[in-house]
């Protein structure tokens, strides 16, 4: 038997889960008797420690970020809150909107760098009348000066004057109001809100963004200032300050990368900012402050490119490939390969061969990086990035922040599934740590991968299969270690629709391996296919799966695909000797993409070459197998 390593702090155990029709639900065990006789308790949930589905964003804006505001969001943390937990609002365009269902969580992540400052700013706040620069921004914000705004704030996170800083005891009171805000609305076991914020570093215009994410409530967050691209815009020494905060304050803190696909290279280079090769020491560093990556967002999807997976028919979705993030460098062809999520967990593979750790051990999550207050990133429902990116006829060519891509280039993505004991701070950020999460681009499919060495065919057709997987196995974000025998692992795979959404179309296991001279492989493979498709054994070909969307409406059916995929499937092609990781994408059937809700809406034709038909989707985070 070979061993199983699992990434819980706590094992949860004989979680007893369902997954009928997509919902989690508990169920009794088999029996409620132990085999020696001793009675445990009536109760499943007092039997078994069990997880629940959450959905939440962790990365989004209100008008306490800097280019919010300048862009003409209003919208106040506390409306960002009310409307995540289901409440109406009125959109900065004057739309009105609402959440068909409420989130389970939120972290308000408004950029670090002068964190709330504008609005303080047009309001004469009298804490900033001795503060120079900030009455000469505040001269600027009268007059709509924004292009000269913008400039001097672009220059200033990129130095560190002091002449620049905000006042310190201001700042410390920013940032206890923001810490205590989240403490308000933070409601144990119906909604969590989680303090945070985000860091923003841009070398030259490349993205190299962090979502920092506490454990802690207010009273020991607020000890220590966030961090800011002021300081530094080297990751190292925002990790350093993260460990400095755990140190001060006794609390938790992670990080979370997101948008590689426009840091031209940087995000997962095999070299650091200042130049020199990934060491052991970087590699611990950034496996143990960086335990999930956003791989899914406004601004791009993040799993695969086209390019790098060739074979891959769904690697081209919602690319972003032209260039950085500011537009001011073009992408080379180079800098695709330490851009993305897949080719990142295979190097990681790599890395730990020579390193002895892997820097780039991540899970996956989505969020939205909207800058208007609302977390909709449903395509029905997508109030855009920013305020010119509200629904309105003519969006699709409203550049995003008025000078960058094109409108209709957004994604309505995403959201991250976390399955958590109970929606607490200290669940979900326990669940983050040992990964068991997983990123969609919108739509709440619900998907459990587990992995061992055990696993039947028929193991998935019983109740309790959950708790099979648990104990028999491990969940995603999980590790599989190698020891006697060669017998290959097994996977207990199932995916349920969105309960208000579209039929799946297939599930895939992607497989990535180090070969034995180094090299790195990807693979693949259909593992369950709706409506009764079968893999062509001779072209490896799947049938598609059809198309039902209406444009006149628009609309789609649920005539194509299942509600439901479920299967147990061994690697064909282990080898006992190589360092591997599985993850699953699970697709939806066609249905149309937010451009299409618009032209429909607003009876607007779209020009030809905009995309309006969508298959979202979702990426769970790997299992690692380990010889």
């Amino acid at each position: 038997m070979k061993t199983l390593k699992s990434r819980f702090a706590g094992s949860p155990g004989a979680a007893h889960l369902s997954f009928a029709l997509g919902m989690a639900m508990v169920v009794g065990a088999a029996s409620a008797i132990a085999d020696d006789a001793e009675k445990v308790p009536y109760s499943p949930p007092l039997r078994d420690h069990a997880t629940q589905l959450l959905w939440g964003d962790t990365h989004l804006h209100s008008s306490r970020s800097a280019d919010a505001y300048t862009t003409g969001v209003r919208i106040t943390p506390s409306q960002a809150y009310e409307f995540a937990r289901g409440g109406s609002a009125i959109a900065d365009n004057g739309v009105p909107l609402k959440l068909k269902r409420p989130l389970d969580f939120l972290l308000l992540s408004d950029h670090s760098d002068y964190l709330g400052i504008y609005p303080m700013l047009d309001a004469s706040d009298p804490r900033l009348k001795n503060w120079k620069v900030g009455q000469r921004w505040a001269a600027y914000l009268r007059d709509n000066e924004h292009v000269k705004l913008g400039s001097e704030f672009a220059a200033a996170i990129q130095q560190s004057d002091p002449a620049d800083d905000v006042p310190l005891e201001t700042a410390r009171s920013i940032w206890s109001d923001v810490a205590a805000l989240a403490d308000r609305y933070n409601d144990p076991g119906v909604f969590t809100a989680l303090i945070g914020y985000e860091w923003t570093s841009m070398i030259t215009g490349d993205n190299l963004h962090r979502v920092i994410m506490y454990r802690d409530g207010a009273e020991k967050a607020s000890q220590v200032l966030p961090f800011t691209a002021r300081d530094s815009t080297d990751p190292e020494d925002l990790w350093r300050a993260l460990e400095e905060y755990e140190s001060i304050t006794g609390g938790e803190v992670l990080a979370i990368a997101h948008n590689g696909n426009v840091s031209n290279g940087r995000m997962f280079s095999p070299k650091t900012v200042s130049g020199d090769p990934l060491d052991a020491a970087y590699a611990k560093m950034r496996s143990r402050w960086e335990p999930v990556y956003e791989v899914t967002q406004v601004k791009g999807d993040g799993e695969a490119h086209p390019i790098l997976s060739p074979s891959d028919e769904f690697a081209d979705f919602e690319t972003w490939d032209q260039g950085n993030i500011m537009l001011s460098v073009d992408k080379e062809p180079w800098m695709l390969q330490y851009e993305y999520a897949r080719p990142a967990l295979k190097e990681g593979l790599r890395h730990e061969a020579e390193l002895g750790t892997n820097p780039f051990k991540f899970g996956l999550i989505g969020s939205t990086d909207f800058h208007t207050g609302f977390s909709t990133p449903e395509e029905n429902n997508f109030f855009g990035k920013f305020v010119e990116t509200n629904p309105s006829p003519d969006r699709i060519n409203n550049p995003m922040a008025g000078q960058l891509q094109e409108g209709w280039k957004l994604g309505a993505s995403g959201l991250a599934a976390v399955w958590a004991s109970e929606n607490t701070r200290d669940a979900i950020f326990e669940a983050m740590k040992r990964r068991e999460v997983y990123a969609t681009t919108g739509p709440r499919i619900q998907v459990r991968f587990f992995g061992g060495w055990d696993f039947e065919a028929a193991d998935i057709d019983r109740s309790d299969y959950v708790r099979i997987g648990y104990e028999a196995g491990v969940p995603m974000g999980g590790d599989l270690i190698g020891g006697e025998g060669n017998e290959a692992p097994s996977f207990l795979i199932a995916a349920s629709r969105d309960p208000d959404g579209a039929n799946l179309d297939r599930v895939q296991v992607i497989k990535g391996w180090l070969e034995d001279n180094g090299e790195t492989r990807e693979r693949i493979y259909d593992v369950a296919l709706s409506d009764g498709r079968e893999v062509n054994v001779e072209t490896g070909q799947v049938p598609p799966v059809g198309n039902t969307v209406n444009m006149l409406q628009p609309s789609y059916s649920n005539a194509i695909g299942d509600p439901e995929l479920a299967t147990v499937w061994r690697d064909p092609d282990f080898e006992p000797d190589q360092r591997a990781f599985y993850y699953l994408r699970v697709l939806q059937i066609p249905t149309p993409r937010w451009t299409a809700y618009d032209a429909g809406y607003f009876d607007v034709q779209m020009p030809d070459g905009i995309p309006m038909v969508v298959q979202d989707r979702a990426y769970t985070s790997p299992i690692w197998y380990t010889p």
